[in-house]
């Protein structure tokens, strides 16, 4: 800021852990990040699939980038504090120490990430079983969520893990958690929480003192909503289902009335407890007794900051229309396709339809792709022009993407840039389908390869590689509006948003428009909302997201190319289709 600018009044942190780094951000009450700080976190890959990081190390992070981005500031100003985090799973024994989820039996390394596939022969064995919860994750469930890491944990490490362990995170609840301290577990009010919890979320602000006190005198530890709802089969209206953990095996839980896994639980960006701890308050750099809101998942933060922003004055047809027109896409090492609706939608494929886990008062489904930004990664650092493409990008002082970008429109000629890959095409499921096929076994393909490999060649891949994941994602919009969804514009946000060539596929593709946020870390506004929602200052977050969220730029389709990238879908259907039948055939008897 300038000297010039009077100060905003009020601020509010937002923290974000992502696949690898702790991101953190000072935001006024406008929506508008004044300060930015990122921190990298360790991963460990002990083997293939497996995929390990460390609480402690994340935590750390957190406090590391907090006392940057507050650095300089009235700490009194400061009135909450939001997390989001991938929903990893957290284990840590009945001192709240950390537990190790591998063979080697290291304790340092006790959280399994979002993204670890270690667990497939137990969620197939969950998939057989058809139980009725199924339905509420498009109705098979995917190895990514929490039930079957945690049966994988109770088979494989029964004695070193399973047996010790006294409770079991979704990380951004861990978060919460380091933050607020609140631990104790009274089971019998759970029904209770539950429907207050969701009511609160529409009282005005005059009332919320009254049950924060309430939640204090019940010392009750609040998970969110969010998580439990995602990726733990908790229902916002019914609680748990204990026939369904018996049935896969983890009935362990059932009778401990599911105190390691907690089942008290608020709506995103409800205040916890008495606020920052004075411990925490010390290694984050802020005073005691800051709201601390119940955190979210990081790609429903990223809906959070998006969804909700006013478009008037942008010539956009959803405008005029509902919320619910509105498809936010949070593109990072993964891409998560957020849509809500006003009523239940169940999308076959598609996870949920989950209630108020993103938005209060609306029904969430989330489809997805498991690796988008590493797929593209994996396949232009893979070339054998890599080291070349470095060379030229360092020497402009470019990052490799935007060479790659530049180079396109070198080798394009007369003709449009996506047209490059006439006879290229590729299938992205190199980690399996996330949505709307639901099959983890899926491969990745690509056809029409040549032997020359020189830097048109990468820049071609790099481009159909693109192609393909925005064309992923119109297959899952088109699976959504079958089951009664009606979506006409994409909200964008996350690293690969800030790729000009991907976010203009994205439009080309869909053909619909794609707004981008004015503050281009919209996960960080949301993590922001969501201490905003705590702190009181607004009244919903509807309301914060309202005021909080800004359109920056609109990127429109290039409807005169329409009927080539209708081409490229069909082609990419026949991909997928292709290689069931090459299964079938390699397993034919």
């Amino acid at each position: 800021m300038s000297g010039g600018e009077q100060k905003p009044e009020r601020y509010y942190v937002g923290v974000d852990v992502g696949t690898g780094s702790v991101r953190a951000a000072l935001v006024d009450q406008s929506g508008v990040l004044l300060a930015f700080a990122d921190q990298p976190i360790k991963k460990w890959e002990p083997q293939f699939n497996h995929h390990e990081q460390s609480s402690e190390d994340i935590w750390a992070a957190c406090c590391v980038v907090t006392k940057k981005v507050v650095q300089g500031i009235d700490l009194n100003q400061i009135r909450g504090l939001g997390f989001d985090a991938t929903c990893s799973l957290v284990v840590l024994d009945k001192q709240f120490r950390p537990l190790p989820v591998n063979h080697e039996e290291d304790s340092h390394r006790n959280v399994i990430m979002w993204l670890d596939h270690r667990a497939v022969s137990q969620v197939n064995r969950i998939n057989e079983t058809k139980h009725s919860v199924l339905q509420y994750v498009g109705g098979v469930m995917s190895v990514e969520m929490q039930a079957p890491k945690l049966l994988w944990l109770k088979e494989n490490l029964r004695e070193t893990c399973w047996d010790k362990a006294g409770h079991f995170f979704d990380l951004p609840d861990f978060l919460s958690w380091k933050a607020t301290g609140v631990t104790a577990r009274i089971t019998s009010w759970s029904k209770m929480v539950v429907e207050v919890s969701i009511i609160k979320s529409t009282v005005h602000v005059a009332g919320r003192r009254k049950w924060e006190w309430c939640i204090q005198r019940l010392c009750l530890t609040l998970e969110s909503l969010c998580s439990l709802v995602c990726k733990w089969t908790y229902s916002a209206e019914r609680g748990w289902d204990d026939s369904f953990w018996k049935m896969i095996g983890l009935e362990d839980f059932v009778a401990d009335n599911y105190s390691k896994i907690g089942n008290q639980v608020l709506p995103p960006g409800a205040s916890l407890g008495n606020g920052l701890t004075p411990e925490a308050a010390r290694d984050l750099g802020l005073l005691p007794g800051i709201a601390v809101a119940a955190s979210l998942i990081d790609a429903h933060a990223g809906g959070l900051g998006v969804i909700g922003a006013d478009v008037k004055g942008h010539g956009l047809v959803c405008e005029g229309q509902p919320v619910t027109s509105r498809l936010a896409v949070i593109c990072g090492t993964s891409s998560c396709h957020m849509g809500i609706s006003k009523d239940p939608i169940f999308v076959p494929g598609v996870w949920g339809p989950y209630f108020s886990a993103m938005v209060p008062g609306f029904w969430l489904n989330e489809g997805g792709q498991s690796v988008t930004g590493k797929l593209i990664d994996h396949m232009v650092e893979g070339h054998a022009a890599f080291p070349e493409l470095q060379v030229k990008a360092t020497a402009r002082c470019q990052s490799v993407y935007a060479y790659l970008n530049s180079h396109l429109d070198l080798i394009k000629k007369a003709q449009p840039v996506g047209f490059l890959t006439v006879d290229l095409h590729v299938w992205p499921d190199f980690h399996g389908n996330r949505s709307p096929l639901a099959d983890l076994t899926l491969k990745g393909m690509v056809t029409g390869l040549k032997l020359s490999q020189d830097l048109d060649d990468l820049a071609i891949l790099y481009l159909a590689t693109v192609q393909a994941i925005a064309l992923g994602t119109r297959f899952i919009i088109e699976a959504m509006e079958a089951a009664g969804h009606s979506i006409s514009t994409l909200f964008l946000c996350g690293g690969l948003s800030k790729n000009p060539l991907f976010v203009q596929m994205h439009a080309d593709i869909t053909g619909m428009p794609v707004v981008l946020s004015q503050e281009v870390e919209s996960v960080l506004v949301g993590a922001a909302i969501l201490g905003a929602c705590a702190s009181g200052d607004f009244a919903s977050v509807q309301e914060a997201m309202a005021k909080m969220s800004k359109v920056g730029k609109v990127v429109f389709p290039r409807l005169q190319d329409k009927k080539y990238y209708d081409k490229k879908y069909q082609v990419f259907l026949k991909l997928v289709e292709h290689q069931k039948e090459y299964l079938a055939i390699m397993n034919d008897n």
